[in-house]
């Protein structure tokens, strides 16, 4: 994932999830370690298409869905993808199989998220570090699995996912934007109803 999408969740947890729509690019920069030059330039991008106003004492979110969508559209999923597979048992079984520096998205983060799921779904998508992708590796290497039509992914660790405490619902609705298949299609509506996006700023 680019540095620049970090700075758009971060925009997006603070508005979506925490309701602040304040912020000063410094207070981004030192925050997310990365550097002004970053900051800015996304802000500008934002400011261009009228979903942030920038003024002398830092810059307002007022379209957190527009930055929301086109996030989704910079999203490069499949480019994250640092091991994929199928196993030959229930995607339930394959969630219990997770150790705990594995962080779910997509189908399981909304179930765990909301204790709920709009409908059946079938794959299994993480991020994991090299250290926690060789234990699922281990653990993996005792079942049945096959290269073809895999089920389960991991997907590159982001280390600024680290600064939150659960994995951002902006993060799970960018990459169900960029999962095919009516699965993904159900969760992602449920997940944009879950939001409340009609009523985001």
């Amino acid at each position: 994932m680019k540095r620049s999408e970090s700075v758009l969740r971060e925009l997006l947890f603070q508005a979506v999830e925490l309701k602040n729509f304040g912020f000063s690019q410094l207070e981004l920069s030192k925050k997310l370690g990365l550097s002004l030059s970053i900051i800015n330039s996304v802000i500008k991008r934002l400011e261009s298409m009228g979903a942030v106003i920038i003024s002398p004492q830092g810059f307002k979110i007022v379209d957190s869905v527009k930055i929301l969508y086109y996030w989704s559209s910079l999203r490069n999923l499949d480019k994250d993808i640092v091991f994929m597979i199928r196993i030959d048992s229930s995607v339930s079984n394959i969630e219990k199989l997770m150790p705990g520096g594995a962080l779910f998205t997509a189908f399981t983060a909304y179930k765990l998220k909301y204790n709920d799921v709009p409908s059946d779904y079938s794959s299994v998508f993480i991020y994991a570090d090299d250290k926690t992708l060789d234990v699922i590796k281990s653990r993996i290497s005792k079942l049945k699995t096959s290269v073809g039509n895999p089920n389960f992914f991991v997907l590159k660790f982001d280390p600024l996912l680290t600064i939150y405490k659960s994995i951002p619902s902006s993060q799970v609705f960018v990459d169900l934007w960029n999962i095919k298949g009516w699965q993904a299609k159900e969760f992602f509506n449920a997940l944009t109803k879950r939001m409340n996006l009609s009523e985001a700023n």
